[in-house]
C-alpha cells in the first residue's frame, strides 16, 4: 500500500560544520528502479509521508536534511542519494553529500580513497582522507545572470546574482547586513523577503527554475578565510554550516567575474564561522567546484511508526495539509 509507514527506519544522524543530515539506512520506501532523479520524483509525488514522518516534528525539525540512500544505477557507484528537506526534496546538498560520507564511513561501508554517489542533478565524486575530512568533485555549476535588480518590499531595489551549484541562488553582496549569528532574525527576515520577491517578479533560473536559495555574501571575521555567506534554506531555515551548494555557485560567479582561479583556495565561513575549503576546474564557461570539510556521527537510532500514534506522519506547518 502505497504512503504505509513501517513500524521503524533506522538512521543515522551527523553534522557537517554544523548543519544536520539525517540519513535513512534501511526501512525507506520502495522507489522501484530507474535514475535517481527518476525515483525522487516517484518519492516526491507517491511517498511523501516518508520525508514528512523522517524529518517533521516530533521526530525531526525544520533545521534538518534528510538523505535516503538507494541502490545506484550504476555498479561503479557507491550508492545512489535523494535528499530532501522539511517542505520538499532537493537536487544537491553539499553538507549532506559530506555527511552521507561520513555515515557510511562509519558503517565501514567506504574507505580512504575515491567513491561515486548518484545524486538526481549527477554524479558527484567523493574522496575521503585518512583524517575523515570529506572532498567532494560537485556537479559543474555557472553563473547564470549577473547583478540582476529585485525590488524588495522595505529594503528597495537588491541586486544579485542567479546562480547554480546544484540548487539555484541568488547571491548578494550589496546588503548592509552584518553576517553574524546574533543577527540571525534580521537575516531571515531579509532574506525570506528576497526571496517572495523573486517569485513576484518572474525572476528565476534557467528555464524558469524557481530560485530557492538566496546567499549573503560578505567579508570573513577571520583574516585566514576568504569570505562569510549566510545561506536561507527553501524552507525558512538558514544553514548552519557554509553550504556546499552555495560555496559552489559563489566560485562559479567569482569564476565569471575573474576573480577565481582554477587550484586557487577559497576559504568560505557558514554563519557559525565554521569553513568549507574550495576551488575549481574550468570546463568551458562552467567550473566543477570542489568542496572540503568534516563531519561527525551524532546518534544511531529506529524511528519508531505507532499506528496508533496521531502525529506518526509528523506535525504539518500551518497551512499544510
Amino acid at each position: 500500500m502505497k504512503n504505509a509507514l513501517p513500524r521503524r527506519i533506522e538512521v543515522i544522524d551527523s553534522h557537517t560544520a554544523g548543519e544536520p543530515t539525517r540519513c535513512v539506512i534501511s526501512g525507506g520506501p520502495d522507489l522501484g528502479t530507474g535514475s535517481v532523479a527518476e525515483r525522487l520524483e516517484r518519492m516526491r509525488n507517491e511517498h511523501d509521508v516518508y520525508r514528512r514522518a523522517i524529518l517533521l516534528e516530533p521526530r525531526g525539525s525544520d533545521v534538518l536534511v534528510g538523505a535516503l540512500l538507494v541502490e545506484p544505477v550504476n555498479r561503479g557507484a557507491v550508492t545512489g542519494v535523494i535528499f530532501f528537506n522539511n517542505t520538499g526534496h532537493l537536487g544537491m546538498c553539499g553538507h549532506g553529500t559530506i555527511g552521507v560520507a561520513a555515515t557510511l564511513a562509519y558503517l565501514g561501508r567506504i574507505g580512504v580513497g575515491q567513491h561515486r554517489f548518484e545524486t538526481p542533478v549527477g554524479d558527484v565524486q567523493v574522496s575521503l582522507a585518512a583524517n575523515g575530512e570529506v572532498t567532494i568533485a560537485n556537479v559543474e555549476a555557472y553563473r547564470y545572470r549577473a547583478h540582476v535588480p529585485v525590488e524588495v518590499p522595505g529594503f528597495g531595489v537588491v541586486h544579485g546574482d542567479v546562480a547554480w551549484g546544484g540548487n539555484w541562488f541568488f547571491l548578494i553582496e550589496d546588503h548592509n547586513h552584518a553576517l553574524l549569528l546574533d543577527n540571525v532574525e534580521e537575516l531571515t527576515d531579509f532574506t525570506w523577503r528576497v526571496r517572495q520577491a523573486l517569485g513576484a517578479s518572474g525572476v528565476t533560473g534557467a528555464d524558469g527554475a524557481e530560485i530557492d536559495h538566496i546567499e549573503l555574501c560578505g567579508p570573513p571575521q577571520d583574516a585566514n578565510n576568504h569570505g562569510r555567506n549566510f545561506v536561507l534554506c527553501p524552507g525558512k531555515s538558514y544553514d548552519r554550516s557554509p553550504c556546499g551548494t552555495g560555496t559552489s555557485a559563489k566560485m562559479a560567479c567569482l569564476a565569471a567575474a575573474g576573480k577565481l582561479e582554477p587550484g586557487q583556495p577559497w576559504r568560505q565561513e557558514g554563519i557559525l564561522g565554521t569553513v568549507f575549503t574550495g576551488s575549481i576546474r574550468r570546463e568551458g564557461e562552467r567550473i566543477t567546484p570542489f568542496i572540503s570539510g568534516s563531519a561527525y556521527v551524532t546518534a544511531e537510532a529506529a524511528l519508531i511508526f505507532d499506528p496508533d500514534d496521531p502525529f506518526r506522519s509528523g506535525i504539518a506547518a500551518a497551512g499544510e495539509p
